[in-house]
């Protein structure tokens, strides 16, 4: 064996285990937060539950009756 066979054999062994390595660290999870969501972790069977009922559909009530009481005011003064 020369020299240059020797010295290769370390080589791809290393880039072999940090190929490896790497497969390894992308297979396993981790909860993560990206743009608003949150991307399960690999123990998300055991997380807890979040729960947040249904809030009204109609939002702005108070907004929508002062409204209407303006167009009603409205119309009685235009008489």
């Amino acid at each position: 064996m020369n020299g240059k066979e020797t010295n290769r054999h370390p080589i791809q062994s290393i880039a072999l285990s940090l190929a490896a390595g790497l497969c390894l660290v992308g297979a396993t999870g981790c909860q993560v937060s990206l743009n608003g969501q949150t991307l399960p972790s690999p123990y998300y069977l055991q997380d807890d539950v979040q729960y947040f009922p249904a809030g009204p559909e109609f939002k702005l009530p108070r907004e929508a009756a002062a409204l209407k009481a303006a167009r009603a005011e409205e119309k009685l003064n235009r008489r």
